[in-house]
């Protein structure tokens, strides 16, 4: 910058103004910088700027990465919201391992981000020693809480979302209903159960043996579970599926079955993936706002980044029923 400042005979300040197009520089000075910059063949470093100006304007985020659309959904909806203010993104991939996931946070924190947001299972928790090792860094938690501590977290209200999805069944005039969970060490496939549970209880109906069957949230869990419902005595007549990436396995293995839906299966997904309007026929399932969430997260890391002495928050999305053919 001071060689470009001496070949524009201007002070280092002006070409940061006109760099930074922070402050009125004249069209014939502005000329003679950008002559210069060009001359010299100059590119600013960013990281000098983030060593001067303490900030990085980066955003880190650890996610477990998986073949359940949301999570790329939901994944883009944090990325523009960054851009539009004026941040960029570091994604780390967790892959569901504690020494995975403690060396990505790691290399986020001694990259500097500015914030981190968390996306990521419960059952690992980072390690305390790299925790130390660095200053307190602005968190925000989405959707699931990886674990305690002074974070803020965002999450859907997956208790409300279970009990409208079992609701709706009932409405329907259904019966035999019966609910395929995600991994139960999950905070939100634990809620999404508790509410089938309490739905069921408040209309009188028994949640009969084998109608609750544990999966993973991952298309082949749904088709597997689907067929053990499809193997039982007396089968469902309809399914609360704890997410719409089981609902599509589970498609799968009614049509395999050569049974039909909702005629023969009536399903209620939850988490409105993109996917869900154009299957056949199109899933009715419980929409989670991810832009929202996404948008969400962004400006509570930003509020707590800008005051990190607030009081820890706590902020929850109401869940919806998107009606489509399914059930």
């Amino acid at each position: 910058m001071k060689d470009v400042a001496r070949l524009a005979g201007v002070s280092t300040s002006t070409v940061s103004h006109v760099i930074n197009n922070d402050r009125f520089v004249s069209e014939a000075i502005r000329e003679k910088v950008e002559a210069a910059i060009q001359s010299l063949n100059y590119a600013p470093s960013a990281l000098a700027r983030s060593l001067k100006i303490n900030q990085t304007r980066t955003i880190g985020m650890l996610i477990t990465a998986s073949s359940n659309p949301f999570f790329s959904e939901l994944v883009r909806g944090v990325e523009r919201s960054c851009f539009e203010r004026g941040y960029s993104l570091v994604l780390c991939n967790t892959d569901g391992d504690e020494q995975r996931m403690n060396r990505n946070l790691e290399t986020l924190l001694q990259k500097r981000v500015d914030g981190l947001l968390l996306l990521c299972t419960e059952t690992h928790q980072p390690s305390p020693e790299i925790m130390r090792r660095y200053p307190a860094i602005p968190t925000v938690m989405m959707d699931w809480a990886p674990f305690g501590g002074e974070g803020d977290l965002i999450q859907d209200n997956s208790l409300l979302g279970g009990d409208i999805a079992t609701q709706y069944l009932i409405d329907k005039g259904y019966t035999r209903i019966a609910c395929i969970t995600g991994p139960l060490d999950k905070t939100p496939a634990r809620l999404r159960v508790e509410g089938y549970r309490n739905a069921m209880a408040r209309a009188g109906l028994t949640v009969k043996e084998g109608y609750e069957v544990n999966a993973d949230f991952e298309f082949r869990g749904g088709f597997d579970a689907m067929q053990a419902l499809l193997a039982l005595r007396e089968p469902p007549q309809a399914v609360f599926m704890s997410n719409d990436a089981m609902a599509v396995g589970a498609y799968q293995a009614l049509y395999q079955a050569g049974l039909r839906i909702p005629q023969d299966m009536a399903l209620v997904g939850y988490d409105d993936i993109e996917l869900a309007r154009y299957m056949t026929p199109p899933l009715t399932t419980i929409h989670q706002p991810k832009d929202e969430l996404g948008e969400l997260a962004i400006d509570v890391l930003i509020h707590r980044m800008a005051q990190p002495d607030l009081q820890q928050q706590r902020l929850q999305l109401t869940p919806e029923l998107v009606e489509r053919g399914s059930a």
